[in-house]
C-alpha cells in the first residue's frame, strides 16, 4: 500500500503544479494535430463557422470534437464570435497559416509523426479511449461486456493506487469544504480506495459511509479502512454502480472524480440513478474539475480533458453542464463550485 497520513492532514505544498507539468505534453499532441492532420485553422480561415458544423468537416464525432475545440479555445487560438461561431484569433492567423508572413506551422508539423500525436489523431477520429479495441483492455473504466483493465486484479490494483496520489492530497480539503453536520450516512459511489470518504469521517464522528466498487477494488478499500482504523464505520458494497441495488439509505451521494469518466448519456443515467435514491433536502456532491461555462479553458482542465478523454470514455465537464444534469434529476445545484485542491472543486445539489 502507498505511504499514507491522517485523511484531514493537509499536503505541506500544493502539488497543482506538478499536475500541470505531467499534462502539458497534451497540448503539444493537439495543437499539431489540429494544425498538421486537421487542417482546422486553414478551414476557419475563409470564414467563421459553427462549432457543430467545423466538427462535421472534420469527422469527429461530439466528445472529442469538444475536447479538441475547448483546448484550442483556451490555447486562444480560436474563439466565439458575436454570432457564436468560431473564427482564428489574430495569433493562430499570424503564425498558423501558410499565407503568413511569420508562418510556423511547418515547426509544429516536425512532431506531426510522433507516436503521442499520431495516437491522439486517431482517438479524436475513432472517439474510442486506449486499450478499447485490444485486449488490454480500457484503463480506468468498467463496463459490463467490454474488456477493461479494471477486471485484472493487479492492474485494477495498479490503477486504483496510482489514483490515490491525488486523492491523498485533495481529500483533507474535500472535508473542509463540506459541512456534514446532521448527516448519517455518506454514499461514495466508485470511491477506490476510500480515501475521500474516510476524510469526511475523520471530520464528522457521528458519521457512517457505504463505498460502491468493482470486486477487484474492494479489497483496496477495506485495506485501506482498516489502516485507518475505520472499518466498524464503513460499509463497502461490491458491484457495477450502473446496476448495484442492495444500498443503504444515505442523504449525500459523493461522485469524487467520477462523472469525468463517461460520456454525456451515462453521466445523466449515474445522476438520475443515485438522485432517485436520495431523500428531500439529501444532497449530491460533484466532486470534480471544471471547464470554463464558456467551455474556452481553463487551460490546465482542457488538457486534463484529453487525457481523460484518452482512457476513458468522458472528458471535463463544466460546472453549467453538471447543473443541467442535476436539474434534470430534480435536484438544484444553486451555490458556486466550492474548490478544494489540484484543480478540484466541488458542486452540490440540493433534492427538493
Amino acid at each position: 500500500m502507498s505511504r499514507y497520513a491522517s485523511p484531514l492532514v493537509f499536503p505541506p505544498t500544493d502539488p497543482t503544479p506538478i499536475f500541470e507539468l505531467f499534462r502539458g505534453s497534451y497540448a503539444t499532441e493537439l495543437i499539431v494535430a489540429a494544425s498538421a492532420h486537421f487542417n482546422v485553422f486553414g478551414r476557419l480561415a475563409p470564414a467563421p463557422m459553427p462549432e457543430t458544423a467545423l466538427g462535421q468537416a472534420l469527422g469527429l464525432e461530439r466528445r472529442p470534437a469538444v475536447v479538441l475545440f475547448t483546448a484550442l479555445k483556451a490555447m486562444e487560438l480560436v474563439r466565439f464570435n458575436a454570432a457564436g461561431e468560431l473564427e482564428l484569433t489574430d495569433l493562430a492567423r499570424n503564425h498558423l497559416l501558410p499565407e503568413g508572413d511569420f508562418f510556423m506551422g511547418d515547426y509544429l508539423g516536425l512532431s506531426s509523426s510522433s507516436e503521442g500525436v499520431l495516437q491522439m489523431v486517431e482517438l479524436l477520429r475513432s472517439n474510442r479511449p486506449l486499450g478499447a479495441d485490444d485486449d488490454s483492455g480500457v484503463a480506468f473504466i468498467y463496463r459490463e461486456g467490454e474488456r477493461s483493465a479494471m477486471e485484472s486484479e493487479a492492474l485494477a490494483r495498479h490503477f486504483t493506487l496510482s489514483l490515490s496520489g491525488r486523492a491523498k492530497n485533495v481529500a483533507p480539503h474535500l472535508a473542509r469544504a463540506v459541512p456534514m453536520e446532521g448527516v448519517t450516512t455518506l454514499l461514495d459511489v466508485g470511491g477506490g480506495t476510500g480515501l475521500y470518504s474516510y476524510a469526511m469521517l475523520a471530520a464528522n464522528p457521528g458519521l457512517r459511509v457505504a463505498i460502491v466498487e468493482l470486486p477487484e477494488v474492494v479489497r483496496i478499500a477495506e485495506e485501506f479502512a482498516r489502516e485507518k482504523g475505520m472499518l466498524d464505520r464503513v460499509q463497502i458494497i461490491e458491484g457495477d454502480m450502473f446496476q448495484v441495488e442492495d444500498l443503504p439509505e444515505a442523504e449525500v451521494v459523493l461522485f469524487s472524480n467520477i462523472l469525468h469518466d463517461w460520456d454525456e448519456p451515462e453521466c445523466r443515467e449515474l445522476t438520475a440513478r443515485y438522485a432517485a435514491k436520495l431523500p428531500s433536502g439529501g444532497r449530491m456532491l460533484i466532486h470534480d474539475v471544471f471547464l470554463n461555462d464558456t467551455m474556452d479553458g481553463p487551460l490546465p482542465i482542457a488538457l486534463y480533458s484529453a487525457a481523460l478523454f484518452s482512457v476513458t470514455e468522458g472528458r471535463a465537464y463544466s460546472a453549467a453542464e453538471y447543473r443541467l444534469m442535476l436539474r434534470e434529476t430534480g435536484l438544484v445545484a444553486d451555490g458556486s463550485v466550492v474548490n478544494t485542491l489540484v484543480h478540484c472543486g466541488v458542486l452540490i445539489g440540493t433534492k427538493g
